[in-house]
């Protein structure tokens, strides 16, 4: 999967703060602010990144009354980008989010962007899973095809951003099944295990998974800012 990388905006001249390189702020600053409250995520952050060398994260949970980030763009990477700017902009420092869900081809990409609130904002995750099943209730086994999305954004207080992406491919079983994992875990079926996400141990589940995917390469796009004083696709 390709890294993108926003482009500068022009430079507007003279009383305007100049556009700094992204790669300065992880150089000289050192810090990578999570934008994100989510213990898991940053047990599993901390875990992919903790052999870049210098580089200090710091949960967002250190910063007292940041802002509220509407996740209302129209794609994963719209969402993950407004967060991770949003973010930035508050503290100051290189900031990262990510924004992920679950993709069915037969369902026109639903549930999506809204994979989240996906059968209403009040709604479990049995609630979403049902709502899928019976949403996919008659489709044949050859049209089930589905898989987990994940973008992470990585954005400088400067507005520069590039993104990192995750995918890990499967189909939606007939039934809810396994105890393990979270979310749409129990109806994503991986036709290579024969078993459903919610079935994998946590180890491999984290070791495979859309975000692990995106992660390792966020990694290594930082591993590169970091020796190379540049970004590199």
């Amino acid at each position: 999967m390709a890294i993108f990388i926003m482009p500068a905006a022009r430079d507007p001249g003279p009383g305007h703060r100049q556009r700094i390189p992204l790669n300065h702020w992880l150089s000289h600053i050192m810090k990578l602010v999570i934008a994100t409250n989510n213990r898991n995520k940053i047990i599993e952050i901390q875990d992919k990144f903790e052999d870049v060398p210098g580089l200090e994260l710091v949960p967002l949970g250190r910063y007292p009354d940041p802002p509220e980030i509407v996740e209302d763009g129209e794609t994963f990477r719209d969402n993950a980008e407004k967060k991770a700017r949003g973010i930035a902009a508050f503290t100051g420092h290189l900031s990262m989010a990510d924004d992920s869900g679950l993709v069915i081809d037969a369902l026109d990409g639903r549930p999506g962007v809204y994979s989240a609130r996906y059968a209403g904002e009040s709604a479990t995750d049995e609630d979403r899973n049902r709502t899928v099943l019976d949403e996919m209730r008659g489709v044949p086994p050859a049209q089930r095809a589905a898989r987990f999305v994940c973008v992470i954004a990585i954005c400088g207080p400067d507005g520069r951003c590039v993104f990192t992406e995750g995918e890990c491919g499967g189909v939606i079983a007939e039934e809810i099944k396994g105890t393990r994992g979270f979310g749409y875990d129990p109806i994503f079926f991986l036709p290579g295990r024969g078993m459903t996400m919610a079935e994998l141990p946590l180890e491999e589940k984290n070791r495979i998974s859309h975000r692990a995917k995106a992660l390792e390469k966020a990694r290594d796009l930082l591993m590169r800012m970091e020796h190379n004083g540049d970004l590199k696709a």
